[in-house]
C-alpha cells in the first residue's frame, strides 16, 4: 500500500482493544487494532514511523470519539472524511464496496464480487477485504463466508464477532454469540 506522505498517526484506547490510526491530508486513512494483520509495520513502529499527531488533530481526533462512541453503541454509522487511496483501483473499489453494507447487514466474498461485476474473483475480494486499512469505519467484518461463517478479519474472528453482536447483525446461517472481553 502507498500513503500519503504527510501521513501522521495516533493511539486511541477503546473496548475491543487498543488501535492505531492515521490520517493522511485528506482523511483517516487507517485504523488498525494492536496487532493486526496486514498492519503497515514500518509506518506504525520504529524509526521510520509517522509522526504522531497532536491531540488536537481534527480528523484523529474525530475518528477517535466516533470510534469510541459506535463500539459504545451510541453512533449508528461514522461520519468522516476518508482516504482510501493507498490500495490498488480493485482494492479501492472493494473498499468502496464495504461502506455500502448497512449496520446490521452482511454479505458474502462471492456476493461482493458479483456487486463488483467479476463473479469469478472470490479470492481477489477476500484479499481486498482482508488488506481494508480502516478497519470498522470501513465495514469488512459485515463480509462472511458463502455459508454464513465467520472467516477471515485482520482484527481477529473474537473482534468481528464482537462488531457483529453490537450492530445486531443479520446472518444467513451462523448464530453470534455474545461479546468476549478484550484486554
Amino acid at each position: 500500500m502507498q500513503f500519503h506522505p504527510l501521513t501522521v498517526q495516533a493511539r486511541a484506547d477503546t473496548p475491543l482493544g487498543p488501535v492505531r490510526l492515521a490520517a493522511s491530508p485528506t482523511g483517516l486513512s487507517g485504523v488498525w487494532f494492536e496487532g493486526q494483520r496486514h498492519e503497515p509495520t514500518a509506518q506504525l513502529h520504529g524509526p521510520g514511523a509517522w509522526a504522531f499527531a497532536p491531540g488536537n488533530h481534527p480528523v484523529l481526533q474525530e475518528a477517535a470519539r466516533q470510534l469510541q462512541q459506535y463500539l459504545d453503541g451510541q453512533c449508528p454509522h461514522f461520519d468522516l472524511p476518508l482516504d482510501l487511496s493507498g490500495g490498488t483501483a480493485f482494492q479501492q473499489s472493494v473498499w468502496h464496496a464495504l461502506l455500502q453494507i448497512a449496520r446490521g447487514q452482511t454479505t458474502s466474498y462471492g456476493a461482493l464480487g458479483r456487486q463488483l461485476g467479476n463473479p469469478s474473483a472470490v479470492r481477489a475480494v477476500g484479499a481486498a477485504v482482508g488488506r481494508n486499512p480502516v478497519s470498522v469505519v470501513v465495514p469488512c467484518h459485515r463480509v462472511l463466508g458463502t455459508d454464513g461463517s465467520l472467516t477471515g478479519y485482520a482484527g481477529g474472528l473474537d473482534r468481528k464477532r464482537a462488531l457483529l453482536t453490537l450492530e445486531n447483525a443479520t446472518l444467513f446461517a451462523t448464530p453470534i454469540h455474545p461479546m468476549k472481553a478484550f484486554a
